[in-house]
């Protein structure tokens, strides 16, 4: 459902303005598109809960508008999907709901959790980006006009309503996740529909893009899922905890291991799968050391968002 309502905001023309409105903050600094990029994908995590809805929504438009602006191509792609991960990590996040589930412990204090980590990672990246456009001299966009900002703010001002209604009525204790997801898609349509932007034709389009952005994740889960089933049966995932389990007690050691290993778990396995193979496995081991799931939950997520980015086979 979360991306089902990426694929309208996309087609209903709220990421267009929220693109805006990031351009008309952040433009007149060396690489502010990049820059650009990072902040409206922070935005959109707090809507999507999916970097594959995010990548879809936001790539379509801003890689091509990057590499008009003379940034290069590759530089354009990794921005995008590396900013993309942080909605794995920004509430409402998809593989943290599935973390809670696997791991029996609180979707809302993991959403609360993440917060922090998301936004200074956010923030790192736009550092970075400007550091990369300072030393290979990408373009500056446009002189910083108040009026600017202050039109294309009200050109989105009913956007900025949707991660305040989510995410208010799930850590409000009003709603589950899921039926935030839903709420989502109606606050996206109505919305869309408000902006004048989406037609009955248009919103079809969105209902097949969020049914192909759906069957993409589908795919890496369930080629993930073959992978994760070949690697049950060999033992590895068990093996590799009792191994970690031996070999020391001491909870700093055992998060040290667990990270390394699901570092490397996140390279080869698309998240969810990721979480449905190893949580079951590893909580008893992280229970028995006295590792917060919350935080170990945490650091699940980081390590597997790290992951999707990192070869042989990123996620995105």
């Amino acid at each position: 459902m979360f991306v089902l309502a990426g694929a309208i905001m996309n087609t209903g023309g709220i990421s267009r303005r929220l693109i805006d409105f990031a351009s008309a903050l952040l433009g007149f600094v060396r690489g502010g598109l990049a820059m650009v990029n990072v902040g409206t994908s922070l935005f959109f995590a707090e809507i999507s809960g999916s970097a594959v809805a995010d990548v879809a929504a936001l790539g379509s438009i801003l890689i091509p508008e990057m590499k008009r602006k003379g940034y290069p191509a590759p530089f354009a792609a990794a921005i995008t999907s590396s900013s993309a991960s942080l909605a794995i990590i920004i509430p409402p996040s998809i593989p943290m709901i599935l973390y809670a589930a696997m791991a029996d412990t609180s979707v809302v204090q993991l959403f609360v959790a993440g917060i922090v980590p998301g936004v200074v990672g956010g923030l790192l990246m736009m550092v970075l980006a400007w550091y990369f456009a300072v030393r290979y001299n990408f373009p500056v966009e446009q002189a910083f006009k108040l009026s600017r900002v202050w039109t294309t703010f009200k050109a989105a001002g009913l956007a900025f309503l949707l991660p305040m209604i989510i995410l208010g009525g799930i850590f409000g204790g009003f709603m589950t996740a899921t039926e935030g997801a839903a709420l989502a898609v109606l606050a996206s349509l109505l919305i869309s529909f408000r902006y004048g932007e989406l037609r009955w034709k248009k919103l079809r389009a969105a209902m097949v893009d969020g049914g192909v952005q759906t069957a993409v994740v589908m795919l890496l889960v369930a080629s993930s899922a073959l992978l994760g089933d070949f690697l049950t049966r060999a033992q590895l995932p068990q093996m590799l905890a009792a191994m970690i389990g031996d070999f020391t007690s001491n909870k700093y050691m055992v998060l040290a291991l667990l990270n390394i290993f699901l570092l490397l778990i996140g390279m080869i396995l698309h998240s969810a799968a990721a979480i449905i193979l190893t949580v079951p496995i590893v909580m008893p081991l992280v229970m028995m050391v006295g590792i917060d799931p919350v935080h170990f939950g945490m650091i699940v997520t980081l390590n597997l968002a790290i992951g999707q980015q990192t070869p042989p086979w990123p996620a995105f």
